[in-house]
């Protein structure tokens, strides 16, 4: 709670505070992943964070919640791009483990995990070159409670992941609405993104995996869209669901988003129907 009062605010300071311009459309900054990278919730985007273009910096800080029958995930962490070029992420995030602390008498009361990400615009451009946005993006992922994940299957407690995107903003396309297509590809082991640890008694290789969303922006300031991520499946001793989501982002002006989904994660750690609200709030200059 503390750090959405704190990004409410910078939604109302940051105007004076702003140092991109204010060429990039409204809502083209996107959101942030859970991840810190930007783009929807559970996807990033081939876009960067903030607003900034040639020779300008962008800045923007998120706080992310999701709140799941039996887990919550709680995400907080900050981007900073230069010249529309290159964005440098960090993620915290913490899954508390809820009421099967005690059915199962586990030693922690949570997973936690770092993000540190690296993302580079390769060509393109989202609105106006004749090719898509296409990014690529690096993502060191450091587990911090690695003892539930190690008895499950777990092989390490650390790994590198790389990603491709590519974004396009179609105007009009949607029945007169502008539309919004994100596709991408990654390579991980990672297990639930790394809040489990990486590779398993199954499968301890990476696999190249799917997601992508698309969202009907209906004006600049609301955007209603999809997501999937597809997930591997490298600990035997419960399945990994593919995850997907239904969201509506609020876009008031380029220093303050707001994105309320509907998450369908599945199985997590052998409970399923993991399914529930999920909530991020975002202050960008």
């Amino acid at each position: 709670m503390r750090w959405i009062v704190l990004l409410a605010g910078l939604g109302v300071l940051l105007p004076s505070l702003a140092l991109a311009d204010n060429g990039r459309l409204l809502a083209t900054g996107g959101a942030s992943s859970i991840e810190g990278a930007a783009g929807g919730g559970i996807t990033p985007w081939a876009v960067l964070g903030g607003y900034g273009e040639q020779g300008e910096w962008g800045v923007s800080a998120f706080a992310t919640t999701v709140n799941l029958p039996d887990y919550r995930l709680d995400v907080a962490g900050l981007a900073l791009a230069y010249d529309n070029r290159v964005e440098l992420s960090f993620a915290r995030q913490r899954l508390d483990l809820g009421s099967l602390v005690h059915t199962l008498n586990l030693p922690e009361d949570n997973l936690g995990q770092d993000v540190l990400g690296l993302k580079l615009r390769l060509f393109g451009d989202l609105i106006y070159d004749q090719w898509p946005q296409v990014s690529l993006g690096v993502q060191y992922k450091h587990q911090r409670n690695f003892l539930i994940p190690s008895l499950v299957g777990a092989q390490r407690d650390r790994d590198t992941e790389g990603y491709l995107s590519a974004s396009r903003l179609l105007l009009g396309a949607a029945f007169g609405y502008n539309l919004l297509l994100n596709g991408g590809v990654r390579y991980s082991r990672a297990n639930e993104t790394g809040l489990l640890g990486f590779g398993g008694d199954r499968r301890d290789s990476r696999s190249l995996l799917k997601e992508g969303s698309l969202a009907v922006l209906f004006n600049p300031r609301w955007a209603l869209g999809l997501e999937y991520r597809q997930k591997p499946d490298n600990l035997s001793f419960a399945g990994e669901s593919d995850w997907a989501d239904l969201f509506l982002g609020y876009f008031p002006n380029k220093h303050l988003s707001l994105v309320l989904a509907y998450a369908r994660l599945g199985e997590i750690a052998g409970l399923d129907h993991q399914n529930g609200p999920y909530l991020s709030l975002q202050g960008s200059f």
